[in-house]
């Protein structure tokens, strides 16, 4: 296999790699080594653990996003202010590396007002954007905390970012709601639930209550209880939300479950919605940071 350059996505949970050829991935690895289950010195082992058959005779150019450039990853890659490119400066090299590698890591995206930050999502942003020539409007990155972003000329103007998934993970995992909350969907049910809070977020907690009693007194079933739970959160997201995408040409950026699920609710309450494939836009920024690490080494 003739490895030209290895893209590199390290989030706080997961590592995943590709071995890469221009723009077309070759192979791709992935491991449990997030950030979160690395030491300060054991970048560059996990990383090697599995990509090492990849590694041709001549040093290999190793581009990397995520919270890999965190102030507790491998190297600290300083956020950029908004108003900004996606892809603002050149990614940073990382000293003292295997000499068989020459890696670099994007930086991240700061906002000041409200305070605001983000790392990997850039790299997908501009990799979306670099297919698609003046392209205005919003963006949304659904996942564990999920991103809204207003993108004008090509620059990230501003962003939010919600707690939604993780208060799902939370709620499901560790309040009162875990004995109701099973697995399975109820499409109609999560629908409603959209709707409830996307019409009146302020009853939020309340609503969310409601689950539990609904299967002490009625014996609701505990895949509805678990699609509710989804539309309750996500409908409050999206009217706090709406004076960013309302009216607005809006992507989705993310896994297929979870991008199905957003745009579900979004069309429902009249938005017209773009998908795209999260790793398509992960690899094709990943490409574009590594262009600009050539033009300057």
């Amino acid at each position: 296999m003739n490895t030209e350059w290895i893209a590199v996505d390290w989030g706080t949970s997961h590592l995943r790699a590709w071995a890469m050829q221009g723009a077309t991935a070759l192979d791709h690895a992935q491991s449990d080594k997030g950030m979160a289950h690395v030491g300060p010195d054991g970048f560059q082992a996990a990383l090697l653990d599995l990509i090492e058959n990849w590694l041709p005779g001549a040093p290999v150019d190793v581009v990397a996003c995520g919270m890999v450039g965190a102030r507790q990853g491998w190297v600290e890659a300083p956020y950029s202010t908004v108003p900004s490119d996606p892809l603002p400066d050149v990614p940073i090299r990382v000293p003292g590396s295997d000499p068989r590698i020459r890696a670099f890591v994007i930086p991240g995206l700061k906002q000041t007002t409200p305070p605001d930050v983000m790392r990997g999502e850039e790299t997908q942003i501009a990799g979306f954007l670099g297919a698609r020539q003046n392209w205005d409007g919003v963006i949304c990155l659904p996942g564990t905390h999920t991103k809204w972003v207003q993108v004008s000329a090509g620059e990230v103007v501003s962003f939010r970012t919600f707690m939604t998934g993780e208060l799902f993970d939370l709620l499901c995992g560790q309040s009162v709601l875990r004995h109701s909350v099973g697995p399975g969907w109820d499409e109609n049910a999560f629908a409603d639930a959209v709707a409830d809070t996307f019409s009146k977020p302020e009853q939020l907690a309340a609503r969310l209550f409601s689950l539990r009693a609904a299967d002490l007194l009625q014996g609701q079933a505990k895949a509805t209880a678990r699609a509710r739970l989804s539309g309750l959160l996500i409908g409050a997201e999206l009217a706090a939300t709406r004076p960013y995408w309302l009216g607005q040409q809006l992507a989705i950026i993310g896994a297929e479950g979870v991008s199905r699920t957003y745009a579900t609710a979004l069309q429902r309450q009249g938005a017209f919605v773009e998908t795209a494939n999260a790793t398509e836009a992960t690899l094709a920024g990943l490409a574009l940071a590594r262009n600009m690490t050539r033009q300057t080494a």
